[in-house]
């Protein structure tokens, strides 16, 4: 096992792919995690089986989705443990009973919409106060949308640029009990929060590129973001460029930077945090799409690349 962090935010990680897969699976690309008021885990991914479903020490419970999702990227469970999973390539959010039931869909499939939604939507967050879901619009259009519980559209926010309240990829989104929202404004390399209505409140700077964000919705709860890799040539060989994941608390003050090191498979680094999420225990899950990094980059990955890790919070 290898050790993440320091005082009062240290994690065990062993640097395997998380999770009992059955014999033959593989996750291909693991882009989502998310986690239910069970502490059962939901992996988003780009294999064969979209939807793979453990308890939280890895083992296997269940799996569905075959043949319903063009390719995943995003995933929230609500307060009643309904399923949201974003899908870039059909434009559409849907709603899952816990065990695969289509309940809703929002989008038209196939036929993205240029500043209406979606065009390529990357992430959905589900307000536990009032069941409205925010998607994050990110790839094509630099948009946050707010929809009732019952998918009708309320109202959009943001345009394409680097102002505050601008984008540059929306690539992920969640919301705290207080109902403030959280944007991974991630080429702009920062999170950006928004109250319920879309008015921006501040930003967190000295960052990566912002793949990831998840608020643990506790009271006085911490927000985690998983920064990818910079894409460029320094980073192969220094520090404090990302990929790693960074702890904040509600003020906007680092708690915790998990991982210095470059960008790698080994045990305690990352190579493209893409998804996170936080059990009861403040367990976290990151999935990576390592697959995806290196090809975007040129670069003949290595035979074995890593998708799903667990940190594993050590008390004290």
């Amino acid at each position: 096992m290898t050790i993440l962090g320091a005082e009062g935010f240290r994690y065990e990680v062993d640097g395997n792919d998380w999770g009992e897969l059955p014999e033959g699976w593989t996750y291909r690309e693991a882009t989502a995690v998310a986690v239910n008021s069970k502490d059962e885990v939901y992996v988003f991914n780009r294999g064969g089986h979209p939807i793979i479903i453990f308890d939280s020490d890895g083992k296997f419970l269940d799996s569905w989705g075959e043949g319903a999702f063009g390719n995943p990227h995003g995933i929230a469970i609500g307060p009643d443990d309904s399923v949201y999973c974003a899908d870039v390539s059909d434009n559409t959010i849907k709603k899952f009973t816990p065990d695969g039931k289509l309940l809703m869909k929002i989008g038209s499939e196939s036929k993205p919409m240029s500043g209406k939604p979606f065009c390529r939507p990357c992430h959905v967050a589900i307000d536990g106060r009032s069941g409205d879901l925010y998607v994050a619009d990110g790839y094509s259009n630099a948009n946050v949308h707010k929809y009732s519980a019952d998918g009708e559209f309320i109202e959009s926010w943001g345009d394409s640029g680097t102002d505050p309240g601008s984008f540059n990829i929306v690539h992920n989104i969640d919301i705290d009990n207080e109902g403030y929202v959280y944007v991974a404004d991630r080429e702009n390399r920062r999170i950006q929060i928004f109250n319920d209505k879309g008015k921006f409140e501040t930003q967190w700077v000295n960052l990566s590129r912002a793949a990831a964000v998840c608020v643990d919705k506790q009271e006085g709860g911490l927000v985690y973001v998983g920064e990818y890799f910079a894409g460029q040539a320094s980073n192969e060989i220094g520090r404090h460029l990302g990929p790693r994941v960074t702890i904040f608390d509600k003020s906007g003050q680092v708690k915790a930077r998990l991982s210095e090191e470059p960008a790698g498979t080994e045990a305690g680094r990352f190579y493209a945090p893409h998804g996170m999420a936080i059990d009861s225990n403040k367990n976290i899950y990151v999935a990576e799409v390592s697959v995806s990094e290196y090809a975007e980059r040129g670069v003949e990955p290595p035979p074995y690349l890593r998708s799903m890790q667990k940190l594993t919070k050590i008390a004290g």
